[in-house]
């Protein structure tokens, strides 16, 4: 089970790709993700074992400057964080609904897992920057309480940093809204 996500953002597409490269043969970890954001941005999300992954971050940061526009590390990472940003969730009950958006990448996926955390909710979709113009957006599904709670601890986590661009809930979406976020 992956317990550890490294992500690195670049201004720099061509710079990305090397370090992908660099960041792979630095440590025994997974490549989940390494393309092209908008606007001229590059991703790369990687998990393992925490150390391995600290360290390919560290050897990305390195190989990456001065082309790094955010970096992080989540250990014990929620479960449901990589089955939403690859689209794979499986919901099967329309309920009430949040959405929390930022203004980065690493600040959704910093926000999803909060939210994931503070409540019984399932994630529909983080959605990371590509066709949002380097915006980020974290849905996701619950009771109106429970998407109250992760509402809020999603929204903490940006509010300090100024990455947090909007949130909101809609505690009882149209069937058709709702299957637009599957």
């Amino acid at each position: 089970m992956i317990t550890t996500i490294g992500l690195l953002e670049f201004n720099s597409i061509s710079q990305g790709i090397k370090v992908a490269d660099i960041m792979k043969k630095a440590a025994d970890i997974d490549l989940i993700l390494a393309q092209p954001t908008c606007p001229g941005k590059y991703t790369i999300l990687i998990s393992g074992k925490v150390g391995a992954v600290k360290s390919s971050v560290e050897s990305g940061v390195a190989a990456g400057d001065p082309f790094v526009v955010d970096h992080l590390v989540i250990p014990r990472i929620h479960k449901q964080i990589l089955s939403a940003i690859n689209g794979t969730t499986e919901i099967k009950k329309i309920n009430a609904v949040g959405v929390l958006e930022y203004f980065g990448i690493a600040s959704a996926i910093i926000g999803a897992d909060a939210a994931a955390k503070a409540a019984q909710v399932d994630l529909i979709q983080v959605r990371l920057g590509t066709g949002l113009g380097g915006k980020a957006y974290v849905s996701f599904t619950g009771d109106v309480s429970a998407v109250e709670q992760s509402l809020k601890a999603g929204a903490n986590t940006g509010k300090d940093s100024g990455m947090l661009f909007n949130k909101v809930m809609i505690s009882s979406p149209d069937k058709e809204v709702f299957a637009t976020l599957l």
